[in-house]
C-alpha cells in the first residue's frame, strides 16, 4: 500500500512536522509506504513528485489551512483531516484513509 500526503497546521512550526512524523511511523509500523510532504512556516518541504503522486493508493491531508497543489490529487482518493488526529491517532486516519478507497 502506497501513502502520501501533506500535514499543514496553521502556525506551519511545530504540529506540521509532528503530524509528518506520527503518519510516517504509523505507516511504518502498518507496513505501508509513506511519504508525507509538509508546508509550514519554511515553504513545501519534502515535496511530493508527479510520480509519487500516480503510484500512490491514497492521500491523507493533515490540514488546518488552506494548502497550495491540492488539484495535484485529482482523481484519487483523498481523506482530510485535521493535523492534532494525525498527531493523536495516526493509526486510525490511516485506516479512515484506506476506507475511502473501498469506497
Amino acid at each position: 500500500m502506497k501513502i502520501v500526503g501533506i500535514t499543514a497546521c496553521t502556525a506551519g512550526i511545530a504540529h506540521t512536522y509532528m503530524a509528518q512524523s506520527a503518519l510516517e511511523k504509523a505507516a511504518k509500523k502498518l507496513d505501508y509506504q509513506i511519504k508525507i510532504e509538509t508546508q509550514g512556516a519554511m515553504g513545501a518541504e519534502n515535496e511530493l513528485t508527479k510520480a509519487e503522486i500516480d503510484e500512490a493508493d491514497v492521500v491523507i491531508l493533515g490540514v488546518d489551512v488552506s494548502i497550495e497543489g491540492e488539484e495535484r490529487f485529482e482523481g484519487k482518493p483523498v481523506y482530510e483531516t485535521s493535523v492534532s488526529s494525525c498527531v493523536t491517532e495516526p493509526e486510525k486516519v490511516i485506516q479512515k484513509a484506506l476506507e475511502k478507497i473501498k469506497k
